[in-house]
């Protein structure tokens, strides 16, 4: 049974940096995509990052050049490096992969990052 385990969120200043971690457990066969999501209180999931199965990534705006998307299929452990952290930043931060052969994507149980001086 696939599951993705996350970890690395906290509590830290703003202009800080913070690296989320995301474990695979299982195979998942034929991934398309994998990627990170938001959400704050009230509002719907979005998407922050993404990076195809051929290494290629998007950033939505907001986060373009501080935050960087990555894989160690060594250790199928997907990451997000966060740097020059901004308030706005908060959120529960979510993980997911999407397989070709799966009729939803899979997804990490979240984790809270909190920017706040």
């Amino acid at each position: 049974q696939v599951q993705l385990i996350q970890s690395g969120g906290g509590l830290v200043q703003p202009g800080e940096s913070l690296r989320l971690s995301c474990a695979q457990s299982g195979k998942i066969l034929s991934i398309a995509s994998m990627g990170w999501y938001r959400q704050t209180p009230g509002k719907q999931r979005e998407l922050v990052a993404q990076i195809t199965s051929g290494g290629t990534p998007t950033y939505d705006d907001s986060v373009k050049g501080r935050f960087i998307i990555s894989r160690d299929n060594e250790k199928n452990t997907l990451y997000l490096q966060m740097n020059s952290l901004k308030s706005e930043d908060t959120a529960v931060y979510y993980c997911t992969i999407d397989s070709r052969l799966a009729f939803k994507p899979y997804w990490g149980q979240g984790t809270q990052v909190t920017v706040a001086s």
